[in-house]
């Protein structure tokens, strides 16, 4: 079988049966299992699957660029995104990260000029200045094309004189195994350094995350406050121990 033949069974059994196992997979093409790996490697760099240990997974529908996640379970994140604004305190200094989720929440943020918003995202900061009194600080450095949020070493620097009683944050994949994941390197980056000077961090769980498995780790499930699941959500994983569990 050729190799294009091969990445295109690949890509049919993510999509029937959500995953590939690179040992079963190669059992069943009648190829070794660095074959299979090495297509798993090409498809994964070409954004058509995410590799993880044993074989690959599905890029989660929340890794596409911010512009086409606006319409990616927007019931779910409004649902999310009221759960999440109960848990803000006044006068209090909370870290919206950047996402369609915290935007939904900058539009329903509390009246109050003692609450203090800290943020990466200008779409996020600009909302919540339109929305509330709140104070509103950006983090500022390079802003990324594919998520609409500052990174690099400006981000970092600026962070590290930052503090928060709450960080609420935004990944792509959160799951019992892997933890919470996201799409790109930068933006794992910066979601460690802003939960490093935050009290609490809730994950914000619509849906469409739950389950999910993106390239980059950003915390273990055992590294953060809690997840902020909908309540609406049916999805077995989303009321498993694991992912319900608060410290």
């Amino acid at each position: 079988m050729l190799g294009v033949q091969r990445k295109e069974h690949l890509l049919e059994l993510l999509a029937v049966e959500g995953r590939v196992v690179a040992k079963e997979a190669a059992a069943e093409l009648g190829v070794s299992e660095d074959s299979i790996r090495r297509d798993l490697r090409e498809l994964a760099d070409a954004g058509l699957c995410v590799r993880v240990y044993g074989g690959a997974l599905p890029v989660p529908p929340a890794d596409v660029p911010v512009a086409q996640r606006l319409g990616v379970a927007s019931e779910s994140k409004e649902r999310v995104a009221r759960a999440a604004i109960a848990l803000i305190h006044p006068a209090s200094t909370v870290i919206l990260d950047a996402g369609t989720t915290t935007l939904a929440m900058a539009r329903m943020l509390p009246h109050g000029d003692d609450l203090t918003v800290i943020t990466p995202s200008p779409a996020v900061a600009l909302t919540a200045m339109e929305h509330s009194t709140a104070r509103v600080l950006m983090v500022g450095g390079e802003l990324s094309r594919h998520s609409a949020v500052v990174g690099g070493g400006l981000a970092l620097e600026a962070i590290s004189r930052l503090s928060a009683d709450t960080f609420f944050l935004g990944v792509t994949g959160i799951d019992p195994v892997h933890g919470l994941t996201t799409g790109e390197l930068d933006d794992a980056v910066t979601k460690r350094a802003l939960a490093a000077r935050s009290a609490e961090v809730f994950v914000l769980g619509s849906a469409e995350k739950i389950g999910a498995v993106s390239r980059f780790p950003v915390l273990g499930l055992d590294e953060i406050t809690g997840v902020i699941v909908d309540p609406e959500d049916e999805n077995p994983i989303a009321r498993s121990a694991e992912i319900s569990r608060t410290r």
